[in-house]
């Protein structure tokens, strides 16, 4: 019998359906093999590895910033929920961000179910790759997505480039600015929040240096 592109997409996906086209619908239904990132993008299943560990580690250390500001800060309820690598449904991709940014609903966010009655991050993250092509899809096409999306904020952590680039609205505008290594962003979503640029890249810098003492050898 005969197996439709729908029934197959329900099998558990990995690394070698790469290139299989699906529909949004198909994506988000299918089951994938742990230890990849998976994203739909123009209609193709698109597989890539996990992040490397000074990424992972910098995400992980905002994350705790922002989960401790919530708990300890007057204002921290103004942040809802942060996740990371949570897949985000844009204009006819299911793009992989590095964090979500919940804030401001009273409530936790409504993160699956019926696509538009999802609730939209208020701020999104990415630690961009050294790659080109990693640089153009953040840089260019993601901001574009998640600003369509509707995102209020979206934050280029980049440790290669040693600054944070912020788009976010101002009035009608979607604005954007460079921060260099030294400054501390704050943002009226999350009164009270400050990140230090500084700080955060020094976490993926301690990889670095441990790769090159391990070579010294």
């Amino acid at each position: 019998m005969a197996i439709t592109t729908r029934e197959a997409v329900r099998l558990p996906l990995g690394p070698a359906d790469a290139g299989m086209p699906m529909t949004l619908d198909e994506f988000e239904a299918a089951d994938f093999e742990p230890g990849h990132r998976y994203e739909l993008i123009h209609g193709i299943l698109v597989v890539t590895p996990p992040p490397l560990e000074e990424e992972r580690d910098s995400n992980e250390e905002l994350g705790r910033w922002l989960r401790n500001y919530q708990e300890s800060e007057p204002q921290g309820k103004s942040m809802d929920l942060t996740l990371p690598e949570q897949n985000l449904r844009t204009m006819g991709h299911s793009r992989r961000c590095d964090r979500a940014v919940w804030a401001r609903l009273g409530r936790g966010p409504r993160t699956r179910g019926r696509a538009a009655r999802r609730d939209v991050p208020a701020i999104v993250v990415e630690f961009p790759s050294r790659r080109p092509a990693d640089q153009r899809r953040d840089y260019e096409e993601k901001q574009l997505e998640y600003r369509d999306l509707g995102v209020k904020e979206y934050w280029i952590i980049d440790r290669f480039r040693r600054q944070m680039t912020v788009y976010s609205w101002q009035g009608r505008r979607w604005a954007k600015r460079v921060l260099r290594e030294g400054e501390v962003y704050t943002t009226e979503i999350l009164p009270g929040f400050r990140l230090d640029l500084k700080r955060l890249l020094a976490v993926a810098d301690r990889h670095r240096e441990a790769d090159e003492a391990g070579g010294e050898g």
